[in-house]
């Protein structure tokens, strides 16, 4: 099932005299439970095009439909409950609340969604357990990379977006993290999206989305992704 339908979709900003096509005229489909990678430059539109499938942006023409729902349509409102429903978050800066426990950060996403999982059995499932009542700074970056996805997942979103979530992190512990994802999508069904610039992450998609300057330059199924194991990092 299409999850994501981004339809003749483009966002421009403009300052001053100047206008720029962040994204141009994108039309795109994705299917529900993949592990997906968008690949390009910087300044290629990927965090634009996460932003507005994240709700924290509007096109300025075409439509976005997610699960069914024309989010491009949506008023400020409706776009808090999309967000607080249907998709969940993974920056490469973790964004945790230093002041507050591992279980804590994570608890605070059930005061706002409405279907959301248990936050220890979620610090279970990524072998944080016996950290839940540490702060986030007597953690490693791996460890807290894992405390931000529990985070996002404790929402139970349809779709996880993801900006570099490795960027900030050795090889190791990145790959840890990534296999992390992938089980998500693999074992819980979840759309994982992930922005990056790193190749390496593409070749264990199950699908590979390119952009360049604003516009889709290719969409590449793989049939036979790599696991992480065997990805030379």
């Amino acid at each position: 099932m299409k999850i994501v339908q981004f339809k003749d979709v483009t966002r421009t900003y403009v300052t001053g005299d100047h206008t720029q096509d962040a994204l141009a005229h994108v039309d795109l489909e994705i299917e529900g439970g993949k592990f997906v990678v968008i690949l390009g430059p910087s300044g290629a539109g990927k965090s634009t095009f996460l932003n507005l499938l994240g709700g924290l942006d509007n096109p300025t023409s075409g439509t976005i439909i997610v699960d069914n729902t024309d989010i491009s349509t949506l008023s400020s409102d409706e776009l808090a409950d999309y967000r607080a429903a249907k998709v969940g978050f993974v920056f490469q800066s973790y964004n945790l609340i230093p002041t507050l426990t591992v279980l804590e950060n994570i608890s605070l996403v059930e005061e706002i969604a409405p279907d959301h999982m248990s936050a220890q059995e979620l610090l279970t499932e990524v072998g944080l357990a016996d950290h839940a009542h540490q702060f986030p700074h007597e953690l490693s970056g791996g460890e807290q990379q894992r405390v931000s996805i529990c985070r996002a997942l404790a929402k139970n979103p349809k779709i996880l977006l993801c900006d570099e979530p490795t960027g900030a992190l050795d090889s190791e512990t990145g790959v840890v993290v990534l296999k992390l994802l992938l089980k998500m999508a693999k074992d819980y069904g979840k759309t994982i999206i992930i922005v990056t610039h790193n190749q390496n992450i593409a070749k264990m998609a199950d699908i590979v989305i390119h952009i360049r300057s604003g516009k889709v330059t290719s969409v590449d199924e793989q049939l036979h992704p790599l696991s992480a194991e065997e990805v030379d990092w």
